[in-house]
């Protein structure tokens, strides 16, 4: 089985400070599945998104709790093109109110920069060059 699509559903605060900050590092919006109570961020185009839902909203999808603020919800990675998009992504988002969350990581084949969002959830952003991928880890 191969899935075609994938929607990764995270709680936020504030929709809209939430869409204009992934809208300022480079993703488009998809109007048509956002209201005040949501926005949808394009990954992929259609393939891949992400369902940001105010806590209120996202609790209605679910009985159990919204984590607090200083707990690991998810750590999400999402890969790009190549290292230079990695910085450019991570220091947008720095520069606009998210945290570091580790130091750049440098495997020679693989480079991977992180941060937490404005609400906590940790994005892992890659870029592999996969024909020098070592055969031994």
């Amino acid at each position: 089985m191969k899935a075609n699509q994938i929607y990764v559903n995270l709680p936020v605060k504030d929709v809209q400070k939430t869409k204009a900050f992934w809208t300022q590092l480079g993703f488009e919006i998809n109007e048509q599945f956002s209201d005040d109570k949501a926005t949808c961020v394009v990954i992929k185009e259609d393939s891949i998104y992400v369902m940001f839902l105010t806590e209120e909203y996202f609790m209605t999808f679910s009985e159990r709790p919204v984590p607090k603020g200083d707990t690991t919800q998810v750590l999400v990675a999402i890969g790009l093109n190549s290292r230079e998009e990695v910085d450019q992504v991570v220091n947008t988002a720095l520069q606009n109110g998210a945290s570091q969350h580790e130091e750049p990581q440098d495997y020679g084949w693989m480079y991977q920069n992180s941060f937490w969002d404005l609400d906590g959830h940790g994005w892992n952003i890659t870029f592999a060059d996969m024909s020098q991928m070592p055969t031994e880890f």
